[in-house]
Order: structure tokens, then sequence, then C-alpha cells
């Protein structure tokens, strides 16, 4: 099978390499966005009796997004989108949005402070409303497709 030339640059390779870049820029652009969206979070919310109350929010509503947008645009979903988009929200802001690391540092941090009961609970309540989130916005999700019309 003969290619055809590509129109920008004249070669007939295929246009894989530009929807690559194409696709990194989606998700560098969404992390970016991600990422600003979490350091205003930590301006906004403070920092109460050691418990790290931003780091926690983020990561809530990060999973609650996910959830949410895997299931309202994947294959059943309701609404269509490009896997450019897809990766520009799931991978990209969601990755730049919430953050293990932060979690990860906190708790340490609080173990090496002799907060072992506060880090403890920080652990738990942080993966059961990680989940919880995930599950309710699939949920939530999972009811628009079901609705009726556009």
């Amino acid at each position: 099978m003969k290619r055809k030339p590509d129109a920008m640059t004249g070669s007939k390779a295929p246009s894989t390499a530009r929807n690559t870049a194409m696709l990194y820029a989606y998700v560098a652009a969404g992390g970016v966005l991600g990422s600003l969206a979490r350091y205003l979070a930590s301006l906004v919310i403070p920092l109460t009796s050691g418990f790290p109350w931003p780091t926690l929010f983020v990561n809530i509503t990060g999973s609650f997004i996910i959830g949410f947008y895997s299931t309202l645009t994947g294959p059943d979903g309701r609404l269509f989108v490009s896997a450019r988009q897809r990766q520009f929200v799931m991978t990209g802001f969601c990755g730049g949005y919430t953050t293990f690391s932060s979690f990860s540092l906190e708790t340490v941090r609080l173990l090496q402070a002799g907060a072992e009961r506060t880090a403890l609970i920080y652990i738990a309540v942080s993966v059961v409303t990680w989940l919880v989130a995930v599950w309710l916005g699939s949920m939530l999700a999972g009811r628009l497709n079901r609705l009726k019309g556009s």
C-alpha cells in the first residue's frame, strides 16, 4: 500500500509522530492546569491542627473527577470525547491535581513528629475517601448516562 505524502512536511511518514506529539501536548497542558489547581487549593484550604487538609481535599476531589469523567466518557458513556480529551483530563489534569507523593511525605512527617495516631487516621481516611469518591463519581456519571434524551 502506497502512502500519501504528509501535507505539512511532504514526507511519506505516517502522521503517527504528530498524533503522539499532540497527545503529549494534551497531557502536558492538563498537567499544568491540574498542578495550578492543586496549588490554588493549598492556598485556600487552611492546614489546621497539623492535619494536611489541602492534600486530602485534592485527592478526594480528583478521585471523584476521574471516576465521573471516565464513566461519562467511557464506551457506554453519554458524552463522546476523543482519546486526547480523555488523556487531557484523566492523565494530565487529574495526574497534576492529585498527589500521592505529597500524601506520602506528609504521612512520614507526621510519623517523624510522633503523631502516629494522626498519621494512621490520615492514611485510613485518605484511602477510604478516595475510593468512595471514585465510586460516587462513577455512579453519578452512570446515572447521567442512563438519562433519556441528550
